[in-house]
């Protein structure tokens, strides 16, 4: 190839270059909410349970750490959420399909550059001088002859109206789109890892208080049992106490049961087969109820929601592919050239007479494809209608979610200060019956009835403590306290094509 023809060549592709231009719309992002709160106004949202419990308060445009779970102060919960994030093999699975977008990022940009290629080939071949205009015996060539060629090609198509980096951009909002399911899959992964590390805690005091209930049923027993050998009461006062007992005893295996499940849950969430390893025994008073909870303002909800942020990604690539469909239905402009040696034997390949050369542009323009192009431009028209309402409805459902749950946790506080209180004049009233009963002054079933109620109370109160913990862990994950943002610099230092994929963005 001559310099001249090189030069040629570059003059056009900048040529071409120049005139480029990107067609389809540019994305922007949807405007953040106008709403400055959550609940209706009519709804309280007081948190206060009282004197006899902890107190919780909403701190309103605080943002949730990465780590939200240390609000717990527990170091054994601490221990095993990380241990969930290490081990976890449904978080590594997002990691590893995040890792997928990003290269996939880079190999559409790929696109953009021209493409550089070297051939070498052997060819068994027959020519008809005819074919060149010229007579049979003006010529000397042989019958058959072996043709011998090496040299490289280069080609490039020019982005002239931008489908290729409406492409990249597509490719970069999926990227975007797996960096969100990350952050969501951390998210469900250390909700989940907490809230079962809490039901371990309440299944374990639930054993307690049936522990407790049985103790009650024995003395129960054994009180009536003294009262019949006084002669003051029925054989059937010792058959019902007995009945009593037997009853409570058959709660034992079915609390049992649900801690198994929980223990079990908890091995899985960590990656670990149950017969592998076992948690810590969770106890409600080895973790604290976070006084002071943050809450995001609604304008910064919808920033850092994973599912929200999602949702916008998946509105950013459906926009980008309205520039793809829009630009296929323009011209596209190829250029090659090639550069190489072509020699009868191989020992000639690098003789300078041998030194063959070519550059090309080729056009080409759409004209009839059946309606193709266009169906396919307003199918992603109406695809972008549809993830711009999906946007839409996925933040009214987080915002929904928010509210339930600040109705959730100041009705978990009035509900726990009225179980305690249930549960203090139930056990004074068990008290109450049980002189009674020793005095003669009431029957056996008053006594059970007493008994029952405090059994109810005891458990209820147990149910309203856990609850609280648990619709806790619900408003700090609906928060948002994602992955991404605590292990940015990480995710750089062990996967490089984080920071390249956000430069190929920004183009």
């Amino acid at each position: 190839m001559t310099p001249r023809s090189i030069r040629l060549m570059g003059g056009a592709v900048l040529a071409v270059a120049a005139s480029a231009c990107t067609v389809g719309p540019n994305f922007t992002p949807p405007a953040a909410p106008v709403v400055t709160r959550y609940t209706a106004p009519g709804e309280k949202t007081a948190l206060d349970s009282g004197p006899a419990t902890p107190r919780q308060s909403v701190v309103l445009g605080k943002k949730v750490t990465g780590e939200w779970w240390t609000l717990f102060r527990s170091p054994e919960l601490d221990r095993v959420v990380k241990q969930a994030i290490t081990g976890n093999l449904t978080f590594e699975s997002a990691k590893a399909r995040l890792a997928a977008a990003q290269e996939s990022v880079l190999a559409a940009s790929g696109a953009l550059y021209p493409q550089v290629n070297f051939g070498a080939s052997v060819t068994r071949e027959k020519v008809n001088a005819a074919s060149f205009g010229l007579k049979p015996d003006s010529v000397s060539l042989p019958p058959n002859f072996n043709l011998f060629q090496l040299g490289p090609t280069v080609s490039y198509t020019p982005d002239i109206f931008g489908g290729t980096h409406r492409q990249i951009e597509q490719q970069v909002a999926l990227a975007d789109f797996q960096r969100d399911q990350l952050d969501a899959a951390y998210l469900t992964l250390t909700g989940n890892a907490v809230t079962q590390a809490i039901q371990v805690a309440a299944v374990r005091a639930q054993q307690k208080a049936i522990a407790d209930i049985v103790t009650i049923d024995r003395q129960n027993l054994e009180l009536v049992r003294e009262q019949h050998d006084a002669g003051t009461v029925p054989d059937s006062d010792v058959i019902t106490a007995q009945s009593q007992l037997a009853t409570d005893v058959t709660m034992q295996p079915g609390v049992d049961q649900q801690l198994s499940v929980a223990r079990h849950a908890l091995a899985v969430l960590l990656g670990r087969a149950p017969g592998d390893w076992s948690p810590p025994d969770f106890d409600l008073g080895g973790l604290t109820l976070p006084g002071q909870l943050p809450v995001s303002l609604p304008s910064e909800l919808v920033h850092q929601r994973p599912d929200i942020q999602a949702a916008e990604a998946q509105l950013h690539a459906a926009s980008a592919q309205i520039g793809i469909a829009t630009a296929r239905l323009y011209p596209s402009i190829t250029l090659s050239a090639s550069v190489g040696a072509a020699a009868l034997d191989p020992g000639h390949l690098f003789d300078p007479s041998g030194l063959i050369w070519s550059i090309a542009s080729g056009l080409t323009q759409p004209i009839f494809d059946g309606g193709t192009r266009q169906a396919e431009r307003r199918a992603a028209l109406a695809s972008f209608k549809a993830s711009a309402a999906d946007y839409q409805q996925t933040v009214l459902d987080a915002f929904g979610q928010v509210a339930d749950v600040l109705q959730a946790l100041t009705h978990d506080a009035e509900l726990l200060a009225e179980q305690k209180h249930a549960l203090d004049l139930a056990l004074e009233s068990v008290r109450l019956q049980r002189i009674d009963y020793a005095r003669g002054g009431i029957g056996i079933l008053n006594l059970l009835d007493a008994q029952r109620q405090y059994q109810q109370a005891l458990q209820g109160e147990i149910r309203a403590e856990a609850q609280r913990y648990l619709d806790t862990t619900q408003l700090l994950v609906a928060m948002g306290g994602g992955w991404w943002d605590a292990s940015e610099l990480r995710l750089q230092a062990t996967n490089p094509t984080g920071e390249r994929m956000r430069q190929f963005s920004q183009q």
